[in-house]
């Protein structure tokens, strides 16, 4: 299982970052990533729950992120900006994985996808996101 969700979350994260660029529809972004290699291998319930649960929540993630951010996050590179919104969202809304899955996660999306960086701002952001949405399980960390 943890295989499976690890590549839906980088196939959401590819969903997202086309979503930001293109502005397409989210369910035919999802539609064409179906038939690219690797799909088969992903657990696809949560792939789309990433995926419309960051795009549909996207304007009160960016709310939730604010505060940590030194910029907006249109000013960030898109993929860090991406990486920062499956996070924000997995970290909101699926209390199942934990606050230090959240993190690593993304800061490996970063690291794979991302400038030379970005996994450092990602994994700052997150550090401070995370105990003022989840306060009881980040202090047992």
């Amino acid at each position: 299982m943890r295989k499976s969700r690890r590549k839906a979350r980088e196939f959401a994260l590819k969903a997202i970052y086309e979503w930001k660029l293109s502005g397409n529809d989210v369910a035919s972004i999802a539609q064409h990533l179906r038939d690219e290699e690797g799909y088969a291998t992903i657990d696809d319930k949560y792939f789309l729950i990433l995926l419309n649960g960051a795009t549909q929540q996207a304007v009160a993630l960016e709310e939730a992120l604010a505060p940590y951010l030194d910029r907006t996050l249109d000013a960030l590179s898109p993929i860090e900006s991406a990486v920062l919104l499956l996070g924000a969202y997995e970290a909101l809304h699926c209390p199942d994985v934990p606050y230090r899955v959240v993190i690593n996660e993304a800061v490996e999306l970063a690291k794979s996808y991302g400038g030379t960086d970005g996994h450092k701002y990602v994994n700052g952001v997150l550090d401070k996101l995370l105990p003022a949405v989840r306060p009881n399980e980040s202090r047992s960390r």
